[in-house]
């Protein structure tokens, strides 16, 4: 499946104040990842930071923690996952690298964000030699299935636990 690659989707009318970059998590960033919050009403959707930041410890080969910056200021997180095994049977034969978590915090939600770091983990997928990219989410109207849909994911018809597979193409 090829889609129109995500340079070529433009960020939101309200574009962030700079140009946003991603950082690793670090000592010195730690508490303002950590202090990232996304609105009450989703936070039965995504893992907190701190959850993340844990799975990224345990899964330190195959997890990408980055802090989401605009100028200084926090704005989001997100975190990759690379070479995963998703065959049932754990044979190696299913490989895939995706998007993990997202979180982006409440009062920047709607600026280009998250737009930006789907972005920034499909460069870093091609980078390694990837060629698609997963994500996963939790279904239901609060969710954040139209904006994974916006960027050109497409529904695989696979659950992973409680949440919808998507894939994108990125030749």
């Amino acid at each position: 499946m090829t889609t129109a690659p995500l340079t070529t989707v433009p960020l939101t009318a309200t574009e962030p104040t700079t140009a946003p970059r991603l950082e690793k998590i670090t000592a010195a960033n730690f508490d303002a990842a950590v202090g990232l919050k996304v609105r009450p009403d989703q936070e039965h959707l995504v893992a907190p930071v701190v959850k993340s930041l844990a799975e990224a410890y345990v899964h330190s080969g195959t997890a990408w923690p980055r802090l989401i910056l605009d100028g200084e200021r926090p704005v989001g997180f997100v975190m990759a996952f690379f070479d995963i095994d998703w065959a049932e049977d754990s044979t190696g034969t299913d490989l895939r690298s995706g998007l993990w978590r997202l979180n982006i915090a409440a009062g920047e939600q709607g600026h280009g964000y998250g737009r930006f770091a789907v972005h920034c983990v499909a460069e870093e997928i091609r980078r390694r030699g990837g060629t698609r990219m997963t994500v996963t989410w939790k279904p239901g109207d609060d969710g954040p299935e139209g904006f994974y849909l916006g960027l050109g994911f497409k529904p695989t018809g696979e659950t992973s636990g409680d949440e919808r597979v998507g894939e994108l193409g990125l030749e």
